[in-house]
């Protein structure tokens, strides 16, 4: 009876169930969370101007944008399991090089780091897809959202007190402890990849060949175009939101809580998920790309405590669209190409990513921080126009 029991725990340790995911997910959100407020201002600074830092995000960005590219050879050439394993050592690797305190490692660290986060993206998706079937994808990506609101609420506070209180050292201490410890629990799961797309023995394909693809399939263009929308604005809240606390006068402690209470707006994503249910996804994001984008433009046109209030209250509308932002794409997806189409569509991460801070680097030479918020919350207001073109069964 015991070598039965100890049978069938090894075999549901194999067979990961959507807890299994919602779990890692978490563990890798708080290695995020926790510098997500620490880098921009360290990165303030360290160089003294939002426009400088704009510079910065920007040439970063486009750096981890070049070098993700490489990761779909990695994922043929290795397999899942060790570029995700990669992704965690520059994680810490990223930790470390920004721990130093120059501006020479510290702006490695931020290459470090981007490459770190398009590493585990891919092969964490890799993994749903090939264990969460199609048709429950609705109700994970809500689940995910919701577990990780808890590290994503914890991270941009704990990380900006543990540097103000405890040393500039200890946030990317505690970053690097906790990607090591998403390590050894992600070993602990035994993740295999599936049989039907292990690791090839043939070379890897040619990347343009699967961008035409992915570009010939409208639902698939309309859910990238969509998610660059949702994470521009999310970059451009990291980092522009902490410096316009810290530049109105307020304790750079107050910097990191103004993220982690953005952030806690993803407690409310099982609301959003039953009335998406209830409503409709569609129409759940029409709605939720809309609110965010006006109450965004209210935190251009507010000061004081209202700019701070409205910041709050845009990220807990963008919260929304978090809930089952990733949705179109993943029932879009045909199941036979989807290593190489999660390639293309992760790209919006790294495009996201690298252009606010390239269009904001340019404001900001002739208008002060607030034109940010208004441009970001004019361009979410206008993606609510595009979801309209969704499919109505979604």
């Amino acid at each position: 009876m015991r070598s039965i029991h100890i049978a069938g725990w090894i075999d549901a340790v194999g067979r990961p169930t959507a807890a299994t995911f919602v779990a890692l997910f978490a563990l890798i959100g708080f290695v995020r969370a926790l510098l997500i407020t620490v880098v921009p201002l360290s990165a303030h600074a360290l160089l003294g101007d939002a426009q400088t830092v704009s510079v910065l995000f920007f040439a970063v960005s486009v750096a981890g944008l070049l070098g993700s590219l490489a990761i779909p050879s990695l994922v043929h050439r290795i397999g899942r399991r060790y570029v995700f394993s990669t992704g965690i050592t520059m994680a810490v690797l990223a930790a470390a090089l920004m721990s130093i305190g120059t501006t020479g490692w510290f702006i490695a660290g931020m290459v470090a780091n981007a490459l770190s986060i398009a590493a585990l993206e891919i092969a964490l998706n890799l993994y749903i897809m090939d264990h969460i079937p199609r048709r429950e994808l609705g109700r994970f990506e809500p689940l995910r959202v919701f577990f990780a609101a808890g590290m994503w609420t914890l991270g941009p506070w704990l990380g900006v007190w543990l540097h103000a209180n405890v040393g500039p050292e200890a946030p990317f201490a505690l970053a690097a402890a906790a990607a090591v410890l998403g390590l050894i629990y992600f070993f602990y799961l035994r993740l295999v990849d599936h049989p039907a797309v292990a690791r090839a023995r043939r070379p890897p394909p040619n990347p343009l060949k699967y961008l035409v693809r992915f570009y010939a399939q409208p639902r698939l263009r309309l859910a990238w175009a969509l998610a660059i929308g949702r994470s521009a604005w999310w970059s451009m809240y990291f980092i522009y939101a902490p410096i316009h606390v810290v530049t109105s006068g307020l304790d750079p402690v107050w910097a990191g809580a103004i993220v982690s209470f953005g952030t806690a707006s993803f407690f409310l994503v099982p609301l959003w998920s039953r009335m998406g249910r209830r409503y409709g996804l569609r129409r759940l994001l029409i709605a939720g790309y809309l609110a965010t984008g006006v109450v965004t433009i209210c935190v251009a046109l507010s000061l004081g405590p209202l700019s701070v209030a409205a910041l709050i209250l845009a990220a807990t509308m963008a919260g929304i669209i978090d809930a089952v932002g990733n949705v179109p794409f993943l029932r879009a997806v045909h199941p036979y190409e989807r290593p190489e189409m999660l390639t293309v569509y992760n790209s919006f991460r790294g495009v996201s990513q690298t252009l606010p801070p390239g269009v904001f680097a340019l404001l900001l030479r002739s208008f002060e921080l607030s034109a940010v918020f208004l441009v970001g919350g004019a361009a979410m207001a206008s993606l609510a126009w595009l979801c309209r073109f969704l499919p109505r069964r979604l």
